[in-house]
């Protein structure tokens, strides 16, 4: 027999650096999880993947107990790391922080296609293009 789900908890940690402090700790406080036994679960789990911002969904049941699903990390977070930039431009359409090949983009897109809310490839391209473009990142070359 299936376990009565209670709620979910939806989280953006860093990979292997999960720790009782907040935002971790009261959020899954405040469910009734045993906030030590997550962060030992997601630590080990996470290990390959150190320094790097996954998004984590916590199923919690009625009697306490958790699963917890880990996603490829967002795509922001990814244009960041490939252009080198800080941060993403304040005007996007007149400062650009940097750029970025289509090919890089197909990487990208293939890799968080799992985590997308599209069917094809060509979707996903579309909708990884338009977050550089939102952040400021010039898109180059021909698709």
């Amino acid at each position: 027999m299936a376990k009565e789900i209670s709620g979910f908890v939806k989280l953006q940690v860093k990979g292997g650096a999960a720790n009782p402090a907040p935002p971790i700790g009261p959020a899954l406080g405040s469910k009734g999880i045993n906030i030590m036994e997550f962060c030992k679960q997601f630590n080990a789990r996470t290990q390959d993947k150190a320094g790097k911002i996954l998004p984590v969904t916590i199923t919690v049941y009625v009697d306490k107990s958790f699963d917890f699903i880990i996603k490829t990390p967002p795509v922001a977070v990814q244009l960041l790391e490939v252009t080198k930039a800080k941060a993403g431009s304040d005007q996007s359409n007149r400062k650009k922080v940097g750029s970025i090949t289509w090919d890089q983009i197909k990487t990208i897109a293939e890799g968080k296609m799992q985590d997308m809310n599209c069917f094809t490839v060509e979707s996903a391209i579309s909708m990884v293009a338009g977050t550089a473009r939102s952040m400021g990142i010039n898109v180059t070359g021909t698709k």
